[in-house]
């Protein structure tokens, strides 16, 4: 198997597909279109990975599908760009920004454009054998989550496959609050001096219509942090996953407990790379939500490409991807207006 893509976008998200290129150059290969000459060379400088900056110069890489990773507010506008122009497409979250964006791709399914979206926590080799033992029942049959591990949109796509929730209508109330920490890490490293600034914890309570509930707790400044952590606590009538232990019953009604280990799945062996192998030998020791694991998730999305262009097996289904987006509008919305209770009213995907 081998796939070209066109990467369009040069921002931080954008680099993600050209290191996987890079990474894996007998599975893939990439080419960005940029805006610019002076920004194509810049990206062909930092990352190897050849740039032009005209749509004709990428179309004549011939690309098996394009990746979208410009910033938010213009990332539908862009795909609907090159779903018209008749490629397929995986576009970077969120699916949209506004309920008329959304729509649009919904439309634009509905007129048989290929459009999968790169919602990839649920690949996270941490959290996969967790989210298959809720899958196979191992803790019964779910009933409540706690969340404080991801961001509004990939906080939801992680609730539904947590409780098993997919297509059920749900409502939500929350509160935003500002609490003051020291900033100790970022995206590029340590932060010297330790500033102490007030971030945002947005905290939201989710009901579903099954009656089964969630709790999202998150502050942005977890996602880089050495004195925040993250956690997840998914709760059933025979059991819990809480971080990497699941506890339960066995069929004689004894209780077990287990190490959740860090896995990659056999489909994506082709994926597997010694530093992911050495990470996952580590005595004791889980991946962090790190650039390691967020390139795998990325990589297995792309490597699911094949069979979406061949015959529209999802890489994730859009009508997920419009939901978690959906639930970011109507989020903001009800942190606007502190535990108002807020309705997800029926969208035409669900």
């Amino acid at each position: 198997m081998h796939l070209s893509y066109l990467i369009v976008g040069s921002g931080y998200r954008a680099k993600f597909y050209a290191r996987i290129a890079g990474t894996y150059p007998s599975l893939f290969s990439a080419m960005f279109l940029c805006r610019s000459e002076e920004k194509a060379a810049l990206m062909t400088r930092e990352t190897g990975i050849p740039a032009v900056w005209s749509i004709e110069e990428g179309e004549a890489f011939k690309p098996d599908f394009v990746v979208i990773a410009v910033n938010k507010a213009s990332i539908t506008d862009v795909c609907a760009e090159w779903v018209e122009r008749g490629y397929p497409v995986l576009m970077e979250t969120p699916a949209g920004m506004t309920r008329e964006q959304l729509l649009r791709l919904w439309e634009l399914r509905q007129k048989g454009a290929k459009i999968a979206v790169a919602e990839q926590y649920h690949r996270y080799p941490e959290l996969i054998a967790g989210l298959e033992a809720v899958a196979a029942g191992k803790i019964g049959t779910p009933g409540s989550a706690y969340l404080s591990l991801a961001h509004d949109y990939h906080g939801m796509s992680l609730l539904r496959r947590m409780l098993l929730t997919q297509g059920e209508s749900y409502t939500i109330r929350g509160e935003r609050t500002m609490h003051p920490v020291t900033e100790t890490d970022s995206r590029t490293g340590p932060i010297p001096g330790n500033p102490v600034r007030d971030k945002a914890r947005d905290t939201v309570w989710i009901t579903f219509a099954s009656g089964k509930t969630a709790l999202y707790d998150f502050s942005g400044v977890q996602y880089h942090s050495f004195i925040r952590s993250r956690h997840v606590i998914v709760r059933g009538d025979r059991g819990e996953w809480c971080d990497t232990v699941l506890y339960g019953l066995d069929e004689s009604g004894q209780p077990i407990r287990e190490m959740l280990s860090p896995v990659v799945p056999s489909r994506y062996r082709e994926l597997d790379t010694a530093m992911l192998r050495d990470a996952r030998r580590a005595p004791g020791a889980a991946l962090s939500m790190d650039n390691l694991q967020d390139e795998f998730a990325i990589a297995s999305m792309l490597y699911d490409m094949k069979e979406f262009i061949e015959n529209g097996t999802e890489v994730y289904p859009l009508q997920e991807a419009l939901e978690d987006a959906w639930f970011r509008i109507l989020m903001e919305e009800a942190l606007a207006d502190p535990w108002k209770e807020i309705h997800a009213e029926p969208m035409p995907w669900r």
